[in-house]
């Protein structure tokens, strides 16, 4: 084989081993342009050019014909680079104690359509989950788009490698529910073309916002949420996924905060699971939970419309102070440079800022020598966009293989 021909193969398969890098680059909207996306690659303009119209021609992405710079910046002008609105999406789907959602969700983390499903959350899993599945299938039939692939959020720990959920405390499943061998099964008798993951609501909220939200270049991101029912956590390392040996690591919720406080469903008393979610804001403001509404948006509701009530600022505070424990104490542990909030959290956090930023400050090893910073989360469905991101990632890794 001749030079030539040796230095053109060398440059298409470096070109292609490009291709995962590069989606993800526009994917987490770090590389707006071509010329972005050829610094951050550390490549030619030519290879960048290569890489992007192949993404192009995989219908992931478009590149803008016409070169343009943004206003008052200087240099040579360069290609845009956008996700293309009508190319592939991810079905994602979340279970939670007031019942489901469906979506389809594109590259940038793009909700494309949804489905507030409202059913009752039974005690068997593979009828709830069938009826998530039903829900997805009609969203993909009607939108027509191609599927890459589908991830379920679950309010519950997933024990890997077997996908079970070994603690849904929230909803009446059995302990140890093969999750992900029944939403792969359901996925499959759907006619639902592509992979099938399943993992832990908060997990993959963490996941979403450090790629498309308030988590956005943070190294070490610490992510503590309210769902409808309890609290979770998790830890976005480097851009991964924490989960420890078998998936169970962050189990923020059953942090004690209160030894004398409510009895909580894992065994234990004062955990962050029953001090600090929905149902511990409305009891210790004194309001009756009402049957019409999730929990979380009654609490968040009433925190907004009835916050100079005194009863509602008595439990901010309580439920503030509560949280500002348990955060100290993972900033002990952890050292995160980024806490975000989501869920009744979130509100809270808007609620009172000061306040919480100083319990934490005042309670943890080095908060008096420089604060971490606690931001809320900013995306809608943040948990849903993470479940896509699982059946995103095999595209992420390999466009081409996962495309073919």
């Amino acid at each position: 084989m001749n030079g030539k021909a040796t230095t053109t193969r060398t440059k298409l398969e470096r070109g292609r081993s490009a291709l995962g890098p590069a989606l993800e680059l526009v994917h987490t909207g770090r590389a707006p342009t071509r010329a972005v996306l050829t610094s951050e690659l550390g490549v030619t303009r030519a290879t960048a050019g290569v890489v992007a119209a192949e993404l192009e021609a995989l219908g992931l992405i478009r590149v803008d014909s016409s070169p343009g710079s943004a206003a008052g910046s200087q240099g040579r002008p360069s290609h845009r680079l956008a996700i293309r609105e009508s190319g592939p999406v991810a079905i994602a789907a979340q279970v939670h104690a007031d019942g489901f959602r469906a979506a389809l969700v594109g590259l940038g983390g793009r909700l494309v359509a949804t489905d507030p499903g409202c059913v009752t959350v039974t005690s068997d899993p593979a009828q709830v989950v069938g009826e998530v599945v039903d829900a997805c299938a009609r969203l993909l039939r009607d939108s027509g788009l191609r599927c890459v692939g589908a991830g379920l959020a679950v309010p519950s720990a997933v024990a890997e490698p077997e996908g079970t959920a070994l603690n849904p405390l929230h909803i009446a499943w059995p302990a140890g529910s093969q999750v992900r061998e029944i939403f792969a099964t359901c996925v499959r008798e759907a006619g639902i073309p592509g992979p099938a993951f399943t993992g832990n609501d908060v997990n993959l909220a963490a996941l979403a916002e450090h790629r498309h939200g308030a988590g956005r270049g943070a190294q070490h991101l610490l992510c503590v949420a309210t769902g409808h029912r309890g609290v979770g956590g998790a830890l976005v390392l480097d851009g991964r996924l924490h989960t420890g040996s078998s998936g169970l690591a962050l189990e923020v919720g059953h942090l004690t905060v209160n030894p004398e406080g409510r009895p909580c469903h894992c065994g234990g008393r004062g955990c962050l699971d029953v001090e600090t979610d929905p149902l511990a804001f409305l009891v210790a403001a004194r309001r009756e939970p009402g049957p019409e509404e999730s929990l979380l948006k009654q609490a968040s509701d009433l925190l907004r419309t009835e916050y100079e009530d005194a009863a509602v600022r008595a439990a901010s505070d309580e439920l503030i102070d509560r949280l500002g424990l348990g955060l100290a104490g993972l900033v002990n542990i952890l050292n995160p440079d980024r806490i975000i909030l989501g869920g009744l959290h979130r509100a809270l956090l808007d609620a009172d800022p000061e306040r919480l930023r100083a319990v934490v400050a005042d309670r943890s090893l080095w908060g008096r020598s420089g604060s971490v910073p606690i931001l809320p989360c900013t995306l809608d469905h943040n948990s849903l966009v993470g479940a896509a991101e699982l059946a995103w990632q095999p595209v992420l890794d390999d466009p081409l293989a996962a495309l073919a």
